[in-house]
């Protein structure tokens, strides 16, 4: 670890620049980099690496170029503004090691604006916490990324190794992006993500399936609703056995031991639904989205069988749709479990940069019941991927924030870590 003195002059120069840091993190959040529309965000953060004399890699994501890897999810959708942007620093007489910095740029849909207290988009402060979408999931981590090199250049350092700073698409749906700096030849010793993490070290995630369920009908005026085949009513039916699925793979959390003493680990969710052309006609379709978790070993082609054999099964319950079965369509996330292996010494580097940042907290691991892309480097690369980030609240939710005193001492662990990782030279 470092030197006090050093580690002391480290911190001090995150706090100089963190006005600096949370307007950064504003203007990240003014884009709504939701799905399909993040390239303009992707030009504004290039922008930065360049003033912050970054080598810049900015490209659009060929799905020919990744499609046959492990780890890609399949897509319905255009790829025309999937950018991602990479800025490189090269020591010049490399003697540490090297490391990934990575982040996505893409957020969720907002849901009902009227909901949201102030516009989304339009980012604001109060009582210790940034307002809006991305805020926390995850522009103030993109944000982070950079501002530890900025302040390690502001006491006259710069990384003594490699570091890559990864802003990514297709984080929330895919993990595309991910992927495609695989592809694209980036490797490091270690990687960090400061995702929204509460302080706190991921040592297991969980994977996700994303799949979409199409029931067929018979339309009938409503006067003679019970000569029809409702397919909206029907489509209850096979939600009702998905969540029964649900329950049952919880039941088995003991097989899976980074989840043994989760609560509740696996959570499907019927995420949107669409059905039927008119009132007073009994519904002739409906479709449906579900995502649904999956434990770390747990085989993506038998937990597809299994929820195919869920629906098969009840479907033959109802009338009709025993003899028109439900269509099953896989797009988006098949993303697989991951648990943090071997990076023992990147660990524990990363406890003590924390515990000098909190005044001596202990790094606290969980499992965590969402995804990230860590899989990708850990599952796929062989790098160790350390997922450690800010309290943020609501992500995914209205009122999106981020805590802002979290932010900054995150900020700090990180340059702690960076420092150590992969050592200082004079610039």
């Amino acid at each position: 670890m470092l030197d006090r003195a050093l580690a002391a002059k480290i911190m001090n120069a995150v706090d100089e620049g963190f006005d600096e840091q949370v307007a950064l993190t504003a203007e990240l959040v003014k884009f709504p980099s939701v799905r399909g529309a993040e390239h303009t965000a992707q030009d504004f953060v290039a922008a930065e690496m360049r003033r912050r004399g970054l080598h810049v890699d900015r490209w659009r994501i060929e799905l020919d170029d990744i499609r046959h890897l492990p780890g890609f999810s399949p897509v319905h959708v255009s790829y025309d503004n999937a950018i991602n942007v990479v800025g490189a620093h090269r020591a010049e007489s490399p003697k540490g090691r090297s490391l990934i910095l990575n982040g996505h740029i893409d957020v969720v849909p907002t849901g009902p604006l009227d909901m949201w207290t102030r516009p989304p988009f339009e980012p604001y402060v109060e009582r210790g916490w940034l307002y809006g979408r991305g805020g926390g999931d995850m522009k103030a981590g993109i944000a982070a990324n950079l501002a530890v090199l900025d302040a390690l250049k502001r006491i006259g350092f710069r990384p003594a190794a490699d570091v890559f700073v990864q802003s990514v698409v297709e984080e929330e749906c895919t993990g595309n992006g991910a992927l495609a700096c695989l592809a694209r030849g980036y490797r490091a010793e270690a990687a960090l993500i400061p995702e929204p993490l509460w302080d706190k070290l991921i040592r297991a995630q969980v994977g996700v399936l994303w799949f979409q369920v199409t029931c067929r009908g018979f339309p009938v005026h409503v006067r003679e609703a019970s000569a029809g085949a409702n397919a909206i009513e029907a489509a209850y039916g096979l939600m009702e056995a998905l969540h029964g699925l649900e329950a049952r793979w919880n039941a088995r959390k003991a097989d899976y031991p980074p989840f043994a003493d989760v609560e509740h680990p696996i959570n499907l969710n019927i995420g949107r639904i669409a059905g039927g052309d008119w009132p007073s006609s009994v519904p002739a379709w409906c479709t449906f989205d579900v995502r649904v978790a999956i434990y770390p070993g747990q085989s993506i082609a038998e937990a597809k069988a299994e929820i195919e054999a869920t629906i098969r099964d009840a479907a033959r319950a109802n009338r009709f749709l025993a003899n028109s079965p439900p269509e099953i369509v896989y797009h988006g996330f098949e993303a697989e479990g991951y648990v943090l292996q071997g990076g023992d010494e990147a660990v524990a580097l990363l406890a003590e940069a924390h515990a000098e940042a909190t005044g001596g907290k202990r790094l606290e691991e969980v499992a965590t019941t969402g995804t990230t892309d860590a899989r990708f480097f850990g599952l796929y690369a062989g790098i160790p991927a350390l997922v450690y980030g800010p309290t943020a609240d609501s992500i995914h939710g209205f009122d999106e924030r981020v805590d802002l005193e979290s932010v900054r001492r995150c900020t700090q662990a990180m340059a702690l870590f960076v420092a150590g990782w992969c050592g200082l030279e004079r610039i």
